[in-house]
């Protein structure tokens, strides 16, 4: 419930907002991905390109390359910032945009510019898609900020004000940020979104993991000098702007609650300058430093804490798509399921998941806390514990298949070699004279039986192994 209170404005110098939409690529489909994204004029993202450090965050702000390699530990680096492209890196695809556009809201025009859009390509079949953006315009007030962050934010219209916001660009409106992005921004990408799952959904056309709203990074740059309180704070980690009626609000009327909120979500050391607010739905740094300063906190929003954040995003989706695939998993049938499922656990383990992952303390810091909030850890111990019952589960599968097949090797060996040799191996030497077999008794005909269906469960199972294998070859070569 909104709480109407008094809320003093804030003014800014600098408002940067990064939106980043999660999705499900198609399987099979990366290389076709990344020939369409080159061909719409992506360049792929490489930190020995030095020109691209001032090419995508606008004319007064850039990201150190070598910086950001010295950040990470070097097991992280390596999948951040791949050499060349590689299936099990993330993989960035870049392009400057610098559109000029306009957030209409039933009070209020917000311009803004598109500065760039990123689309990264990562293991598990999982992408993301970052617009960068800059709020443009004179007298710019924290609530308005705010107010373009949370409608931003929204892919598909679901309140009353969702249904009353649209975008502006070039002369034509846009009724719903996700037409925004799929028509105009990155239209060659919708084909390759995996919609599979999604038959049972009413209302959703886009393959979510998170929500029908985009995770927000937003760098709020207020004037020098001007000072924010804990009620702003929690403004900026609830995206709190305008009510219904265009005043700015806060979403609660309990200091008390606010106060713990804040303990909760925000990093504090160097309050009351700058702080670092963080919650399933946002990251935000607001600061009031001077000019130098704040450029140096807004390059590191675009560059350091950009991917600390993706790197806990993808580790929180892969582990919610790994224990969405247990859930599926058929016990008695999908064995092969099961051996995919042990493996794509053990790969995220042992390659991505690790609990040190930068070098310096105040990163370190602000990334735990966003594992904590993601609630990382915790879905990690499930999935873990859910790969040990895989592992019980396919080890008494495969005792009892050995045990089956050990029976039926030994009834065939045991009766077939000593009873059916006896009885017919004379008359299946040389031609064989299968007139003669008319004439067999009971037993013969018994005999017979065996000798032939062992020689056809020694050719399927010589088969079944002969699949089995070229199997096993055919996606060690897709991985």
């Amino acid at each position: 419930m909104q709480m109407k209170q008094e809320v003093t404005e804030k003014k800014l110098r600098t408002g940067l907002g990064q939106f980043i939409f999660p999705f499900s690529i198609e399987p099979n489909k990366r290389e076709s991905m990344i020939s369409q994204l080159v061909s719409d004029g992506y360049e792929p993202f490489y930190l020995n390109k030095m020109e691209l450090e001032k090419k995508y965050y606008g004319s007064e702000f850039n990201v150190s390359h070598q910086r950001m390699e010295r950040y990470f530990l070097p097991f992280t680096s390596n999948v951040l910032f791949p050499h060349e492209d590689d299936p099990d890196a993330m993989q960035r695809f870049s392009k400057k945009l610098d559109l000029e556009c306009e957030l209409n809201t039933p009070f209020h025009a917000i311009p803004f510019r598109i500065l760039s859009i990123d689309v990264m390509l990562c293991p598990f079949d999982l992408g993301f898609i970052t617009i960068r953006t800059e709020l443009a315009g004179e007298s710019i007030v924290l609530s308005t900020a705010l107010e373009f962050a949370s409608r931003l934010r929204v892919l598909q219209d679901v309140t009353d004000q969702d249904c009353q916001t649209s975008i502006q660009h070039d002369g034509v409106d846009y009724e719903e940020v996700e037409k925004f992005i799929f028509q105009k921004l990155a239209s060659g990408i919708l084909p390759f979104l995996d919609k599979s799952g999604m038959e049972g959904a009413y209302f959703e056309t886009l393959p979510y993991f998170m929500d029908e709203r985009m995770y927000c990074i937003f760098f709020y740059g207020l004037e020098e000098g001007e000072q924010y309180i804990q009620n702003d704070l929690y403004r900026v980690a609830r995206l709190d702007g305008y009510d219904m009626d265009g005043k700015p609000f806060i979403s609660s009327s309990n200091p008390d609650y606010i106060q713990r909120y804040c303990e909760i979500h925000s990093y504090n050391r160097w309050a009351p300058d700058t702080n670092y607010i963080v919650n399933e739905h946002t990251f935000a740094c607001i600061t009031n430093q001077t000019e130098g300063r704040m450029r140096h906190l807004a390059n590191q929003m675009f560059g350091e804490y950009y991917y600390g954040l993706l790197l806990n995003m993808f580790h929180k989706i892969v582990l919610l798509k790994l224990s969405n695939c247990y859930s599926h998993v058929r016990m008695a049938r999908d064995n092969d399921a099961i051996e995919d499922l042990i493996r794509n656990i053990t790969k995220f383990s042992s390659k991505y998941f690790f609990l040190e992952l930068v070098s310096q303390s105040q990163g370190r810091e602000i990334f735990i806390m966003m594992r904590r909030i993601f609630n990382n850890n915790e879905l990690y111990q499930d999935v873990k514990q859910t790969l040990m019952d895989l592992f019980k589960y396919q080890e008494r599968f495969a005792s009892r298949n050995q045990n089956y097949l050990l029976m039926i090797l030994t009834l065939y060996t045991v009766v077939g070699g000593i009873y059916g040799m006896n009885q017919v191996i004379e008359d299946l030497k040389g031609d064989i004279d299968w007139g003669k077999m008319g004439g067999y008794s009971v037993f013969e005909y018994i005999a017979l039986f065996i000798t032939f269906s062992g020689l056809l469960v020694g050719f399927l199972l010589g088969a079944h192994v002969i699949r089995r294998y070229v199997k096993e070859q055919i996606k060690k070569n897709k991985q």
